[in-house]
Formats: structure tokens, C-alpha cells, sequence
């Protein structure tokens, strides 16, 4: 497993598997091991909803469910990194 110096987070941020609404993470699929940027609303991660995610750590957020393809199946994804800097991305495009 690596965690992937090389990965493109913005273009797997814009895929639609990632899915589309609240804050992304790196999170690992806890079935496969695989590790992809997703969007995860808040309350899905035990957070309130008027929590600043950019205050966040990935020790802060709980696993959360989500289809992992090569497993074939809604899994668990545990967070391991929150990623402002992509927030921060969005925030100048918006």
C-alpha cells in the first residue's frame, strides 16, 4: 500500500465517484486497502455541520461508508488525511 507521493488528488477530486457535495479526504478503504480522495459530508464523520473543515484533522473524523469498486460493494472508509488544500482550491475557483 502506498500512500502516493504521485497521486493526482484534484483529478480524483473531480471524479464522480468521489462524490459531489460537503469535504474531501484521503481515506483508505478498510476491505482492500485502496486509498482515493472522497467528499464526506460532515455529519457522516460524527462532526457538526457548522464545524470549519478546514480546522479539522483526519484523528477528528469516524469511518464512513461508501462504494470501493474493486471490493465490489458499499465499504468502510476510514479518513486519513483531510485535505485543505484542496479546499482551499475550491474556494478560488467558486
Amino acid at each position: 500500500m502506498s500512500v502516493g507521493a504521485d497521486r493526482d488528488r484534484e483529478s480524483e477530486l473531480s471524479r464522480p465517484t468521489a462524490g459531489q457535495v460537503e469535504i474531501p479526504v484521503d481515506a483508505i478503504c478498510v476491505g482492500c486497502g485502496r486509498i482515493r480522495v472522497k467528499r464526506v459530508r460532515l455529519e457522516n464523520v460524527d462532526q457538526k455541520p457548522t464545524v470549519d473543515p478546514a480546522a479539522l484533522e483526519a484523528t477528528d473524523l469516524t469511518p464512513f461508508k461508501r462504494v470501493c469498486h474493486p471490493c465490489e460493494g458499499a465499504t468502510w472508509w476510514k479518513p486519513v488525511a483531510v485535505l485543505s488544500g484542496l479546499l482551499d482550491n475550491e474556494g478560488e475557483s467558486a
